[in-house]
This record gives structure tokens, C-alpha cells and sequence, in this order.
């Protein structure tokens, strides 16, 4: 049976690993555990690190977190969402 969840494409799932990336590469740069990340933005500490590793489900779903999860990280980060969100080509994601 062919997937009709979007999150289950190949290109969703790259989309959720380059964001775990740009997630890491900030809160290295500012020295951030990923504990003190997950708690400044008040979220568990697993689902921090699910996103940061761009974790997908066993259906093959990309685990993603909420806009506005991400828009908490982003102030936690004291980072632009543009700096964490990895460019979107909207056409190889539909």
C-alpha cells in the first residue's frame, strides 16, 4: 500500500535531516546542551533530540515538529527561522 502522507516522501525526510543539521550546527555554536535547549523552549528533551537527528518513524514518516515548536527553538537559538529551515522546493514535495 502506497503512502498518501506527504511527511512519508523521501524529500520530506532529507527536509527533516537538513533541519536537524542547521539545529545542531546553531546550538553547538552557542555552546548549548541539548537539555538546555529543550528545556529554554520547553519541550522534551527526546523530542528535541528527535528533531535534531531528523528522526523518521517506522512508516517512514519524518518526525516534524510544530510551526510553532519551531519558532520557540528559533528564540531559544536566537536564530532567524530562515537560518534553520532548509530551502523548500514546493514542487518535489507535494
Amino acid at each position: 500500500m502506497v503512502s498518501t502522507n506527504p511527511a512519508s516522501t523521501p524529500e520530506w525526510a532529507e527536509f527533516s535531516r537538513a533541519l536537524g543539521m542547521n539545529l545542531r550546527r546553531r546550538r553547538d555554536a552557542l555552546g548549548l546542551t541539548q537539555e538546555a535547549v529543550a528545556e529554554r523552549a520547553g519541550i522534551s528533551l527526546y523530542a528535541y533530540q528527535q528533531y535534531e537527528r531528523g528522526a523518521v518513524t517506522k512508516g517512514g514518516a519524518a518526525t516534524n515538529p510544530r510551526l510553532a515548536t519551531v519558532v520557540v527553538i528559533s528564540r531559544v537559538l536566537n536564530a532567524a527561522l530562515e537560518e534553520l529551515l532548509p530551502p523548500l522546493s514546493l514542487t518535489s514535495m507535494d
